[in-house]
């Protein structure tokens, strides 16, 4: 009889600090646009899973908040997700780049970590000189990991590398999901963040942060899927600079997702945008669990 190889599988937890690349490090493992990508930090608000299934593997990414220190109820539910994705991890990939620091809240996420670390060095794209080395000699000295992996996510230099440490890692047990699934969450959940993230490039300062998306209708035919969301937002002057001068911003956002959705579902989507207010949601318990934090 054939020694068949054994099959591996288990959940991979992506940490870090806001904006090192998490996200962008996640899609190019799962090779799905998964995960929102904007510029701004604090833009992955929940626990993402992007399932990567072989033959003789499944990885489950589970892509994070950064890691911030709270400043209200929303941010106590990110870090909520960040610890639950710790307590199950077969491997952690504590992901930084060549600009960040170490400080005291990296210090006690990674003193909670009983797996396996991957350290991940982001951005070497943006490297000058011996930047990479430097770096890397100085995080060895802060971070006890199992390899040290330079990468450029965005260009997708050795993220394959980093493939091979994590499936290195990895025990010995059957698939958790079919092997077709590339992810835990809903189509809604997408829209929801697709809708989010145009909010996010579109406009400035505290308004995205103040936004949230919720997909009261998905509707799917042969032809087409018929969306409606509704943007919430926490004040009523709000509500004014999300629709714009003559409803033109709002139309632009849902333009723009309606362009990415058509791409994501490979169908032809209607999508109706309305805008309402509910106060001060960010700091209210009862309004998170309503959005489901």
């Amino acid at each position: 009889m054939e020694n068949s190889t054994p099959h591996r599988a288990g959940f991979v937890s992506i940490i870090g600090k806001p904006n090192v690349g998490k996200s962008t490090l996640m899609n190019q493992m799962v090779g799905e646009r998964l995960s929102i990508i904007t510029s701004k930090a604090q833009t992955t608000r929940h626990r993402i899973m992007g399932i990567l299934s072989g033959h003789d593997f499944q990885v489950i990414y589970s892509d994070t908040p950064g890691i911030i220190k709270p400043e209200y109820e929303l941010h106590n539910s990110m870090m909520r997700f960040v610890r639950s994705s710790l307590e199950d991890a077969d491997v952690v990939l504590f992901v930084t780049d060549i600009y960040e620091k170490f400080d005291e809240e990296i210090e006690k996420s990674l003193k909670k970590v009983e797996a396996p670390v991957i350290f991940i060095l982001n951005k070497i794209d943006q490297a000058k000189g011996t930047q990479v080395e430097d770096k890397l000699t100085w995080w060895r000295e802060m971070v006890d990991a199992r390899e040290y992996i330079p990468v450029s996510a965005l260009e997708g230099i050795n993220v394959q590398k980093v493939f091979a440490a994590i499936l290195a890692e990895l025990p010995e047990h059957p698939a958790y999901f079919p092997k077709d699934e590339l992810t835990d969450k809903p189509e809604r959940f997408f829209v929801e963040e697709v809708v989010r993230e145009k909010i996010f490039l579109n406009y400035k300062k505290e308004v995205p942060y103040s936004t949230q998306v919720v997909v009261t209708e998905f509707k799917e035919d042969e032809m087409i899927i018929r969306i409606r969301a509704e943007i919430y937002v926490e004040r009523k002057s709000q509500k004014g600079i999300i629709i714009g001068k003559g409803g033109l911003a709002l139309k632009k956002v849902g333009m723009e997702a309606r362009a990415d959705l058509e791409q994501f579902f490979d169908k032809q989507i209607h999508l109706e945008t309305f805008v309402k207010v509910a106060e001060d949601w960010r700091r209210k318990e009862r309004a998170l669990r309503g959005f489901g934090y």
